[in-house]
């Protein structure tokens, strides 16, 4: 399997995840892009716990292979915004 494939694949939890966090940067009002850090810690200020930067950044690349999200930047840190659907 090739790191783009594996990377493209979104899993329930992915979807949960992913679903979860457009929630809150909704609800927080977020409109620019963020960086994986500051969305964990938008996350964290309306008491949603999550694993990792990391796993939002995966989270959040793998819905960008489907368009839903936004990757900004060429270099780290990477910004993500949420494509209206």
């Amino acid at each position: 399997m090739t790191f783009a494939r594996l990377c493209s694949r979104v899993t329930p939890v992915d979807r949960g995840e992913f679903d979860r966090i457009r929630d809150v940067l909704a609800t927080a009002d977020v409109e620019e892009p963020l960086t994986a850090s500051e969305i964990v810690a938008v996350l964290s200020e309306h008491g949603v716990d999550v694993e990792s930067t990391h796993r939002v950044a995966t989270v959040l690349g793998r819905r960008a292979a489907s368009g839903a999200v936004e990757v900004v930047g060429e270099d780290p840190p990477y910004r993500y915004r949420f494509v209206d659907e």
